[in-house]
């Protein structure tokens, strides 16, 4: 069955982009990784791209927990979409544009790159979740958990950075015909078959909604 929407979805696709969106510890590398594995494509992540460029630059832009600022997303983060080694491969993002008016710059520049955007995943999690899971991660120790995700209170910040900043940013998916929500209260495994499940049933109903903008 997986494998039937599997195809499907590459098919769909093409060398479009599906960006994935979700609180702090809702799974969103873990299902992005799987997902470009599964659909032959690239990965890029917000947060792996500006931490790289934090350390390369020397700076320290989100360690108190808060979202890079637009300016310095634009010159770090888009440039990627256009790099010539991605050109014929679809994209999975990882909350690429997380600040509300981003996503407008985002659409724009994945569909002039070659990679539309086909949807926007919404892992539903609930903060009573996100907080357990991370009080679980921190444990355990399974997550590798970076500074800012070790200090409470700047976790804290991460998820109201969420609520404020990338909500109103998934709203404009959402009005735009292209924001699918999956519910990630559950196994790894099956949060992933949830996701893949909800994109080839929104395959089959979407069209290229957005054309200009």
């Amino acid at each position: 069955m997986i494998d039937a929407q599997l195809e499907r979805l590459r098919a769909w696709v093409g060398t479009g982009s599906i960006n994935i969106f979700g609180l702090p510890m809702s799974g969103k590398d873990t299902v992005g990784l799987k997902l470009a594995e599964k659909l032959g494509g690239k990965f890029l992540s917000s947060g792996i791209i500006v931490r790289a460029m934090e350390e390369a630059t020397q700076q320290n832009v989100t360690g108190a927990g808060q979202l890079i600022p637009s300016n310095l997303f634009y010159e770090w983060v888009l440039p990627y979409f256009e790099k010539e080694e991605l050109m014929e491969f679809p994209l999975v993002l990882s909350s690429i544009g997380r600040w509300a008016g981003e996503e407008n710059q985002v659409i724009n520049v994945a569909r002039e790159s070659g990679h539309p955007i086909k949807a926007v995943v919404m892992l539903q999690l609930s903060e009573a979740d996100t907080i357990e899971r991370w009080e679980a991660a921190k444990m355990l120790n399974d997550r590798g958990l970076r500074e800012d995700d070790a200090d409470p209170q700047t976790f804290q910040t991460r998820i109201n950075e969420y609520r404020e900043k990338t909500l109103p940013v998934l709203k404009h998916y959402q009005e735009l015909g292209l924001l699918v929500p999956v519910k990630a209260n559950a196994s790894r495994d099956q949060v992933f078959a949830n996701v893949v499940q909800a994109l080839a049933t929104f395959s089959l109903q979407s069209r290229d909604l957005v054309t200009e903008l």
